[in-house]
């Protein structure tokens, strides 16, 4: 019913910069929060920026002041400005999103099939 397809992984030296960007589709009525979360080699997933329908982020103190989170609400779609990339932060990221379905009016939580990023030293 709904869809999450993230892009923009890559391979990219310490230092560098890297934009992922996620875009939502289906039988979507609305869109609450979006997320981002990673998953490093050995690591649980986790949680690694937040942003409401209204704008307001949060961030792990560890990305704080590098990475950016945005949303377009009219393209249902999430961002993430990573700079000052650091080897620590190589994982895969995933995209997820708290969707009200059209055809039911339920809330369900929807997941991205994840896109690597490596951060080299």
């Amino acid at each position: 019913q709904v869809q999450l397809v993230e892009s923009g992984g890559g391979l990219v030296q310490a230092g560098g910069s890297l934009r992922l960007s996620c875009t939502a589709s289906g039988s979507i009525f609305s869109i609450n929060d979006m997320r981002w979360f990673r998953q490093g080699p050995g690591n649980e997933r986790r949680l690694v920026a937040a942003i409401t329908s209204g704008g307001s982020t949060n961030y792990i103190d560890s990305v704080k002041g590098r990475f950016t989170i945005s949303r377009d609400n009219l393209k249902n779609t999430v961002y993430l400005q990573m700079n000052s990339l650091k080897p620590e932060d190589t994982a895969v990221y995933y995209c997820n999103a708290i969707v009200q379905v059209s055809t039911t009016r339920l809330w369900n939580n929807y997941w991205g099939q994840g896109t690597q990023v490596t951060v080299s030293s």
